[in-house]
């Protein structure tokens, strides 16, 4: 019989690419606020309003599965700084209630976090460095974090880092695409200078999140590429792995744009305990990208 996955967040980008390589040895539950993106025998679509997480953690006791991935979140810095009743009911009241279903039903955990937990005064952060988040979305995640942790034993919390990819569902917002589309057409590219951070993509992400749903692993971990780097750095580097030219990247400071909240200057992350504990092997930023276009292929 095979064990049965739900993963929150189903309609998402980062959930995308969980459907896209998720193994037979998983009947999946997946739950969105919409209709399936997918079909394929020992998946099945539960069309669920997230609210304060009583509805999936309902359902989470009656399929009473062997791990629920937390995907689901409001993830926009900025709409969480401008509602962050809503913010606070999405990203932490209802983890709290997954993680109280999970402990009802002896199943394990593994809630996505993010880097913006820290402050980023100095970056490379590892999983001991103290929390002190600038905005409310990172203060959501911190409560977060410490829901989870503080409800059941059988759980990571896996901090992911700035995550690079395709919808390869059709489902998310992705920078990349974007910057793709704008490359082929020859236009610029405006990227913020001054925030450095170590992204990740989500074919990796995808895959190491579903290790860590059948792994043993207890406590947070981070997620994210081998590399540190300002945004223009990386986006650099990106066109000219495309065969773009670099000129067409141009340092772009946001400034004091209207309603934009507070975003930490180095949010990159230490990645050695995660390369020590998963099979699934971070990777450098050329060889992110050649993973997410063959993953978008093959989706």
């Amino acid at each position: 019989m095979n064990k049965k996955l739900v993963l929150t967040g189903a309609g998402g980008f980062v959930a995308g690419s969980i459907l896209a390589q998720a193994g037979p040895e998983w009947e999946l539950h997946a739950l969105s606020r919409g209709g399936p993106l997918l079909h394929r025998t020992g998946l099945f679509w539960h069309r669920i309003e997230p609210g304060d997480g009583t509805a999936p953690a309902a359902l989470i006791r009656d399929l009473r599965p062997a791990a629920v991935l937390h995907t689901a979140a409001i993830a926009d810095i900025d709409y969480c700084q401008a509602h962050q009743d809503e913010a606070e009911r999405i990203n932490v009241t209802y983890t709290l209630r997954l993680a109280e279903a999970c402990a009802a039903v002896d199943a394990r955990m593994v809630h996505c976090s993010t880097d913006t937990v820290f402050d980023g005064d100095r970056g490379r952060y590892t999983e001991e460095d103290p929390v002190n988040p600038v905005n409310f979305y990172g203060e959501t995640k911190v409560l977060a974090e410490t829901a989870v942790h503080g409800t059941l034993e059988n759980a990571v919390v896996a901090r992911v880092a700035l995550v690079m990819g395709l919808p390869v569902l059709g489902a998310g917002n992705s920078f990349l695409a974007k910057m793709i589309a704008s490359f082929r057409e020859g236009r610029e590219v405006g990227v913020p200078p001054n925030e450095i951070r170590s992204p990740v993509d989500v074919a990796t992400l995808g895959r190491a999140l579903l290790e860590l749903a059948a792994d043993r692993f207890r406590g947070t971990l981070h997620l994210s590429g081998n590399d540190r780097m300002n945004r223009v750095d990386m986006v650099r580097r990106i066109a000219r792995h495309l065969g773009h030219p670099e000129s067409l990247v141009v340092p772009k400071d946001p400034g004091n744009i209207p309603g934009r909240a507070p975003r930490p200057r180095d949010v990159s992350l230490e990645n050695s305990l995660a390369r020590r504990t998963l099979k699934t092997p971070m990777v450098d930023l050329e060889r992110a990208v050649d993973l997410v276009l063959t993953l978008a292929k093959e989706a």
